[in-house]
């Protein structure tokens, strides 16, 4: 594990395998709740790459991991934490990279692609149509996520995918006032996803209730191509097709 200091003073961790590898590294960012050992290195992903002869690097994203986590909404919300894959492309002096972001990484992956020129290919994985239409109704959902978060019982928690959340958050034993945090900032704004210029993999489990209706996010980014899979939310991450199509469309 490394760390740098990004322009507001939160420590970002993150972790590399196969540095020695040519070509352009890979650069993974996980979603919600999770950090990269749970999204990307148990299931397999790190391991598919690397035997694929990729350079590969994974992020906690702040408030999550080993990164740091602020209790203050200011230092939240997924485009700060864009701004946090460009500095740490700026730390290494990578001149190109691949970038593949999962659930909320999807929309940090977005949101940095928009403006960025050096990513070259963008996998989105884990996020649908919904994508298209941020607004007031991400708002009330995010109070309501907030509070499941910082609920004092979560049996108190009567909705299932806010439970399932807090139920996540206590297994690793989550900040979940930085969780909170976070959830008060999720992003609420249009994402110009015409300007993205970076070949695009859309990759939705068949069965993810967080990626209805993928076409429609596939059909809003030139250009980009669509693949579904096996598995929801939460099993895509494990399966080998999955695993597959990001290896070969960054191949």
């Amino acid at each position: 594990m490394a760390r740098f200091t990004s322009s507001d003073g939160v420590d970002i961790y993150y972790q590399q395998w196969g540095a020695r590898q040519p070509g352009p590294p890979v650069i993974l960012q996980h979603g919600y709740v999770a950090n990269a050992r749970l999204n990307w290195v148990m299931p397999g992903i790190v391991r598919a790459l690397t035997r694929a002869g990729r350079r590969v690097i994974a992020l906690d994203a702040r408030g999550h991991g080993r990164s740091g986590k602020p209790h203050e909404s200011s230092f939240y919300g997924e485009s700060r934490m864009a701004l946090d894959i460009i500095a740490l492309m700026d730390e290494l002096g990578l001149d190109e990279v691949d970038l593949v972001g999962y659930s909320m990484g999807a929309t940090v992956a977005l949101l940095t692609a928009v403006g960025e020129k050096r990513i070259r290919r963008l996998v989105i994985g884990g996020i649908g149509g919904s994508t298209l239409d941020l607004g007031s109704n991400r708002a009330r959902g995010s109070k309501a996520l907030a509070s499941a978060m910082l609920a004092r019982r979560r049996s108190s928690i009567r909705h299932p995918i806010l439970a399932g959340f807090r139920l996540f958050a206590d297994l690793i034993w989550a900040d979940r006032k930085a969780l909170a945090a976070q959830a008060l900032a999720f992003h609420r704004q249009r994402i110009p996803l015409e300007r993205i210029t970076a070949s695009t993999l859309v990759l939705a489990g068949r069965d993810d209730s967080f990626a209805t209706s993928p076409q429609r996010l596939h059909a809003a980014i030139p250009g980009s191509e669509l693949v579904i899979t096996r598995g929801n939310h939460s099993t895509a991450l494990w399966k080998p097709a999955f695993h597959s199509a990001i290896v070969d469309f960054l191949a």
